[in-house]
């Protein structure tokens, strides 16, 4: 609520931007949820109206699911590290983690971020300055995603967005992946081993649009975390091209061709689209909905009507609840001779 104070002004509409600075450490679980809780309240999907920005800076570590369902409009930047499940349900923010400025080390021989990160993600940008763990991009639909390496099962189950690896990705990447677009960066020349072939296929990047799009996207990596992998790439472009591998999806490809062949035919006759105009989408079609609102955003749903529920408010019923690691509290509710055991036990347990 600290943050959403600060930023409270750009949702209302008063002013168009905010920046906050502030430290964070990992018991600050799902952070920026809330706040894009507000933001979907007030603009639903849509996210932010364009040109208005909560630009938030962090350091230190992000705890656990970081920039969870972060709303469109909203930046978080974090120097440092952070957890499993960064970016979880990703809605169109953006995240950007590195290292400490300061730091000494191969970014790309070290994790940076945790596992399944970008989980669900649907859309919006995420830039990890450094090794991610397993299950990276897992069920991607919509984001792009940047990372140095990646563990086991990158890019499972994934149906959209675009994810770029700028380093050695673990075992079984691709499993599953069905649509989207994966750029790996394959200096070793070991990745066909590493990728699961069922589903996808491995190509060089020959297409000047695809080419185009890697740049661009490694141009942006580059100027917000300074990564030296992506500048150095950059900076010797003709040849370390030749080093990256395409995967792309056997269905999504042939969707594509589909949808390329579809446009090459001649128009329907006139009976075929006087026929099409008259079929009904599944809306039209569901009885009794003449006073239910339906949905602006597709075709194919309507919104029926939801039972509500009063809940109380939110700081009475965080009383009902304690951290199960607040000590003290746990000492508060020991009785006088259960202390002593324990600390008899515990001066035990060190001789």
């Amino acid at each position: 609520y600290k943050i959403y104070k600060a930023a409270k002004d750009v949702i209302d509409g008063s002013c168009k931007e905010v920046i906050v600075h502030e430290e964070i450490r990992n018991t600050d679980r799902t952070f920026g949820a809330t706040l894009s809780y507000y933001v979907s309240k007030k603009y639903k999907s849509a996210g932010l109206p364009t040109g208005s920005c909560i630009d938030i800076r962090l350091k230190g570590t992000g705890g656990q699911a970081f920039g969870c369902f972060l709303a469109r409009g909203i930046k978080l930047t974090l120097e440092g590290d952070s957890n499993d499940y960064v970016g979880k349900g990703l809605s169109g923010g953006e995240i950007v983690i590195y290292p400490p400025k300061d730091c000494t080390f191969d970014t790309q021989g070290s994790i940076i971020v945790g596992n399944v990160c970008l989980y669900g993600a649907t859309s919006g940008t995420a830039f990890f300055r450094g090794q991610a763990c397993e299950r990276f991009c897992v069920r991607n639909s919509g984001a792009t995603a940047v990372c140095e390496g990646c563990g086991d099962h990158g890019c499972e189950y994934m149906t959209g967005g675009v994810s770029v690896i700028l380093g050695k990705p673990g075992r079984n990447f691709a499993a599953g992946m069905s649509g989207g677009l994966a750029f790996v960066y394959d200096k070793e020349r070991v990745f066909p081993n590493l990728c699961n072939l069922e589903s996808v296929d491995l190509e060089t990047i020959e297409s000047e649009s695809h080419q185009k799009t890697l740049k661009n996207i490694l141009e942006d990596f580059a100027n917000k975390t300074g990564s030296k992998v992506a500048s150095r790439i950059l900076g010797n472009w003709n040849e370390e091209i030749n080093l990256f591998y395409l995967v792309f999806p056997k269905e999504y490809k042939r969707a594509l061709r589909e949808l390329e062949n579809e446009k090459g035919k001649e128009k329907c006759n006139e009976e075929e689209e006087k026929e099409a105009k008259t079929a009904l989408d599944i809306e039209d079609v569901v009885s009794n909905v003449d006073n239910l609102k339906k949905l602006d955003k597709m075709k194919g749903f309507v919104l029926y009507k939801r039972n509500e529920r009063n809940f109380r408010e939110v700081n009475d019923r965080m009383k009902d609840w304690k951290e199960i690691q607040d000590h003290k509290w746990k000492r508060f509710h020991q009785s006088p001779s259960s202390q002593v055991y324990g600390l008899w036990g515990a001066i035990l347990s060190i001789r």
